[in-house]
């Protein structure tokens, strides 16, 4: 017979449900980044492409907290989660790369298939995130990549040259930090993490007159999180 205390507490799966729905919004958002730039409106993109990532920053700590494993237990947040990524993370970007003028014209579509493909390798290892909260391999920043790409201005081949790099990081298991997950200089990193993401989106909001010294001050961070991440996982500290 069930008890009052076995009966689930309507606020906190109403809670629940609600976290997943926040989560849900992030394919509102990759689908009016996509039509943004069909449009030709990269700061319309830019908008929607941030807060596709806040979502997506967000969430998960949220779930935490609703419990949504045991309160909204129907759905599988972890493969919500992968799904949106993969439209926020990887399919945008890639039709950004497709429509703008960011890669040398001859091979637009070629890497954006190989993008779409060694991305659904990457998300699909079983140990894509590791059990110590890692991510192997490159961890699909495309839409980063793509942000970079626009606000730097750097020559076609030179970004097409990147792009290869980091076809190439998705094959090679380095296990890159999850910052809001990671248990060593752990406080340092979100220190860095929030301001590296307040700073940026500050700026890119402000495209096309975004100050262009922000873009190649933040390369500090990404040295900084590259730098971290090889770090042999076994001899940090806690």
């Amino acid at each position: 017979m069930q008890t009052e205390t076995d009966k689930p507490n309507l606020i906190r799966v109403v809670l629940a449900w609600g976290v997943h729905l926040f989560t849900a919004t992030g394919a509102i958002w990759g689908l009016l980044a996509i039509l943004a730039i069909f449009e030709n409106n990269y700061r319309m993109m830019i908008l929607w492409m941030v807060l596709a990532v806040l979502v997506d920053g967000f969430d998960g700590m949220l779930a935490r907290w609703a419990d949504v494993k045991k309160y909204a237990n129907g759905i599988d947040g972890a493969l919500l989660d992968n799904i949106l990524d993969y439209l926020n993370y990887v399919l945008v970007p890639v039709i950004f790369i497709v429509k703008a003028d960011v890669l040398p014209e001859s091979v637009r579509f070629f890497t954006a298939c190989l993008i779409l493909l060694t991305s659904a390798y990457q998300f699909t290892q079983t140990d894509a995130k590791t059990d110590d909260h890692h991510f192997k391999g490159f961890p699909s920043y495309w839409n980063v990549a793509a942000l970079y790409m626009l606000v730097m201005n750097l020559p076609p081949w030179i970004n097409f040259a990147f792009l290869m790099l980091f076809n190439i990081m998705v094959f090679i298991p380095v296990k890159y930090i999850y910052p809001s997950r990671n248990s060593y200089l752990r406080n340092v990193t979100l220190a860095f993490t929030y301001l590296y993401g307040a700073i940026g989106i500050w700026a890119l909001l402000q495209y096309p007159d975004h100050p262009t010294w922000v873009a190649w001050a933040s390369l500090i961070y990404v040295a900084y999180y590259i730098g971290l991440s090889l770090i042999p996982k076994n001899n940090t500290q806690t």
